[in-house]
């Protein structure tokens, strides 16, 4: 049975930086930058300029994950993307990704298998595990492993919102994983939930229980409720 292991990474972080003070400087948020660091430890974050979505920032850092593990963009065998803010609810950014890599263009396309993890901020974790499983089992010899996010998009930039947005911004990681014969790698893993505080949490803009689940007007236009629109946290979760 073939090993893992991490032959490449990469990362990629827009240019803007938006400071804790730019949060109340720019957006009234009533916060400063002792209270953030004070709970957080977050000085800054990156936000990505509007018509950037998250497999524009996550090409960048597949390529540089892809040259630092010495291979070919043609020698992947799967794509995992791990984001809770793709493009479109579908499909998901993992098949933006390979559009954009080039990987469906010319003569030598390869239409690899890409696949989308939602699973929030442990999305990475879930991504690498199943990568590692592919690995281990013999079908696949590299894997792009992928964690991006274009929070800035969705976060609720006023004084309600300030617990959530003070923690979210924008960036993505990626590591290609190789199979191997030698004895090392990534050994064993261990995930679990608990689906009792899955509600903690959340962003609710998306109710497929309700019909429709977006509510419509009698003129058919859509009605949302602002809060609904953002990641919504039951105190210091």
């Amino acid at each position: 049975m073939p090993n893992a292991y991490v032959s490449g990474t990469g990362y990629y972080v827009p240019e803007r930086i938006v400071t804790n003070d730019d949060l109340a400087r720019e957006y009234g948020i009533d916060t400063n930058h002792e209270w953030i660091v004070k709970r957080t430890g977050i000085e800054a974050r990156r936000y990505a300029p509007e018509g950037v979505g998250t497999a524009d920032l996550a090409v960048h850092a597949a390529e540089m994950a892809i040259k630092n593990a010495g291979i070919d963009k043609h020698d992947l065998d799967m794509i995992v993307f791990a984001t809770l803010s793709p493009e479109h609810c579908f499909p998901g950014s993992g098949v933006y990704l390979q559009q954009k890599l080039g990987l469906c263009d010319g003569p030598n396309a390869k239409f690899i298998p890409a696949l989308d993890v939602r699973n929030q901020c442990s999305g990475f974790l879930y991504a690498l595990s199943t990568a590692t499983s592919m690995i281990k089992s013999g079908a696949v010899k590299h894997v792009l492993v992928v964690g991006a996010e274009t929070h800035s998009a969705a976060l609720d930039l006023s004084t309600r919102g300030r617990t959530v947005s003070s923690l979210f911004g924008d960036g993505a990681g990626a590591v290609v994983l190789s199979a191997t014969e030698e004895d090392r790698g990534i050994r064993r893993w261990k995930l679990g939930a608990d689906g009792r505080y899955a509600d903690t949490l959340a962003q609710r803009i998306w109710d497929i229980r309700k019909r429709p689940f977006i509510p419509v007007d009698e003129n058919g236009i859509g009605q949302v409720q602002p809060e609904m629109m953002f990641a919504q946290m039951d105190g210091k979760t």
